[in-house]
């Protein structure tokens, strides 16, 4: 399964960061091959508007199945649902911690978006 996280950095043990559409990078993990790429979302995150579906257009031609992120908003989701990738809620933790506690079944699957549509 492709997973991508929502990261304030490039690197490995960059900082999860809680806002899907304005995460400034994703870390893209293939649990099956362990590979792991970053790809840069800063078109998204800089944007006035619609920055949750901009990011979901591009993780859904990567192939992405499943978001581990802090906050989806309404836009964001939709983009989401009709992409059928799933988001999972993380608060906090590395990413390797998050791929982990995905795979061992610890986390909730969101249902749907958020009350507010920025944080």
């Amino acid at each position: 399964m492709k997973l991508a996280i929502s990261t304030q950095g490039p690197e490995p043990d960059s900082t999860l960061e809680p806002r899907f559409g304005r995460a400034r990078y994703f870390r893209i993990v293939d649990t099956e091959t362990g590979q792991q790429t970053v790809v840069d979302n800063g078109h998204a995150a800089s944007a006035v508007q619609g920055a949750g579906p901009s990011a979901v257009q591009m993780l859904a031609r990567l192939g992405v199945e499943a978001v581990l992120t802090g906050h989806v908003g309404p836009k964001a989701w939709t983009a989401l649902e009709s992409s059928k990738i799933q988001a999972y809620a993380v608060n906090g933790g590395s990413i390797e911690e998050s791929v982990r506690a995905l795979l061992a079944g610890q986390l909730r699957a969101m249902s749907s978006a958020e009350e507010e549509g920025h944080w």
